[in-house]
């Protein structure tokens, strides 16, 4: 799982890269390092548009399902498993109406435990572009105050496969080396990006996959 990022800190980077027709100008909008429960940008299909432009959008990391009601949940739902979609109540819908979102990153920070205390690491492309990280965005509406809040939820899958994420996390020492279920977040190529947001829920699954190695930029965090 991934609870630290580092999203980019012009708009104007965001839109250029992803070509957004909502352009909002200059500066940042959103937190400068996002933890659970900050606000962050996203892109999604425009919802106002019947073709298949893309806009930019402000919300809470950490997505509100319909049902909520509060904004601020008692449980963590800024990462949501992949492999469960179809089945957990918080991201079914969403899912489900493909309602898919990318989330730019500059940067995102995961623990490893090798030494036997926590040294955190730090995720760049190896090409230095930006990460385009899977999610699942959701418009929530608070039936006490009218209020309405954008949120989203980043996509994780098995990384117990993977020869560099499967060193990030703290071992659970109750199950075998080859079955501990370590995360990864989905970073999505560049060239799949469109696939991602319109496509049908089978080309969306089809996505949900570990990147290769090379695109990893990775090391210990300098103290």
């Amino acid at each position: 799982m991934c609870n630290t990022y580092k999203p980019p800190a012009d708009v104007k980077a965001i839109e250029q890269f992803w070509d957004i027709s909502n352009g909002r100008g200059n500066g940042r909008w959103w937190d400068d390092v996002l933890y659970p429960h900050g606000n962050g940008p996203f892109v999604r299909r425009a919802k106002g548009d019947a073709g298949f432009s893309r806009e930019l959008v402000l919300g809470q990391w950490g997505l509100i399902p319909w049902f909520a009601k509060e904004a601020e949940l008692k449980y963590p739902t800024n990462n949501a498993r992949s492999e469960e979609l179809t089945q957990k109540a918080s991201y079914k819908d969403p899912w489900a109406r493909g309602q898919r979102c990318i989330i730019p990153a500059e940067t995102f920070d995961e623990p490893n435990w090798e030494t036997g205390k926590n040294v955190w690491w730090r995720f760049r492309r190896a090409d230095d572009e930006l990460w385009g990280l899977a999610g699942l965005w959701n418009t929530w509406t608070d039936k006490t105050t009218g209020e309405v809040r954008e949120s989203y939820t980043m996509l994780t899958i098995n990384a117990d496969d993977d020869p560099l994420m499967r060193r990030m996390h703290k071992p659970n020492l109750k199950r075998p080396a080859d079955r501990q279920d370590k995360r990864s977040v989905i970073p999505l190529a560049p060239e799949d990006y469109d696939q991602w947001l319109a496509g049908t829920l089978k080309d969306a699954q089809a996505l949900l996959r570990l990147a290769p190695l090379e695109v990893y930029d990775a090391a210990p965090v300098a103290a």
